[in-house]
């Protein structure tokens, strides 16, 4: 399914644009869209990236959630 978006370009950019699907023989829409994957691509990494450090992070050895390996089995030694 495509959808229409309508976007104003000041005049720099609209030739840059033009440009840009010439030399890549593409139309612009094209070139527009691969533009905005490759630059969402790279956010969605970011995020990734953001997201496992934090899971590193909070992670520290010999536990289990937040309670240490030790803590549990001494509940199951009772």
């Amino acid at each position: 399914m495509t959808v229409r978006k309508n976007f104003n370009f000041d005049e720099q950019v609209a030739r840059h644009l033009e440009e840009i699907a010439r030399h890549e023989k593409k139309t612009m829409t094209e070139a527009v869209q691969e533009a905005i994957e490759e630059k969402y691509r790279r956010i969605f990494v970011k995020r990734r990236k953001k997201a496992l450090q934090r899971i590193i992070e909070s992670a520290t050895p010999g536990s289990v959630g937040t309670r240490s390996i030790q803590e549990l089995k001494a509940e199951t030694d009772v």
